[in-house]
């Protein structure tokens, strides 16, 4: 039995890494133009495990649709490849892009977002002044909070027991909201 040295057996695996990385980087350069730019955007390649390409997905509905499509991707890859692939997996595992910089997200201001209450009964913005003043009576603005809670809830009738608005049958059949009544149970 023969034993090699440890620096032998590493340049091998050197050799190897690097017969192995470059199919990928290939398969890298040709991604978009092989699945097109709709895909490509919601799709990025991760790795070649055993002849299989694992390629992380925005969404479970795109994985989903390219695995129905994926004789058709593969057939086209083996085309551009040295060595040919036997499969191809879609996951939306490890799938965390980076924002690019053309792509971030609009930030909403405060007064922007929906949750905020700070809009008087004309639809007008109220000031920062007026919202500071107001904020000296609390038991004033619950009640209004309160009353913008009833007017989305569409004026249901209130559970007795959790306060939660609800639909008026489920009041009369129980006198308590359904998941009060089955809390019950």
């Amino acid at each position: 039995m023969s034993l090699k040295s440890v620096n032998d057996i590493l340049s091998i695996l050197e050799i190897e890494a690097k017969w192995q990385e470059q199919p990928f980087q290939r398969l890298l350069k040709c991604w978009g133009e092989m699945v097109g730019a709709a895909v490509a955007a919601q799709t990025r390649p991760l790795s070649v495990q055993r002849d299989v390409l694992w390629v992380a997905t925005s969404s479970a509905a795109w994985a989903q649709n390219l695995t129905f499509g994926r004789k058709a991707i593969l057939f086209k890859l083996n085309q551009k490849l040295p060595v040919p692939l036997i499969d191809i997996r879609f996951s939306t595992a490890k799938w965390k892009r980076s924002p690019l910089p053309g792509n971030q997200p609009q930030t909403l201001s405060p007064q922007q977002h929906p949750s905020y209450l700070g809009i008087n009964d004309l639809g007008k913005i109220i000031s920062d002044t007026e919202i500071k003043a107001t904020a000296e009576n609390a038991q004033a603005i619950f009640a209004d909070w309160a009353k913008v809670m009833q007017e989305r809830s569409y004026n249901l009738p209130i559970c007795p027991q959790c306060q939660c608005p609800t639909p008026p049958g489920e009041v009369q059949r129980w006198r308590v909201c359904s998941l009060c009544a089955a809390k019950k149970l």
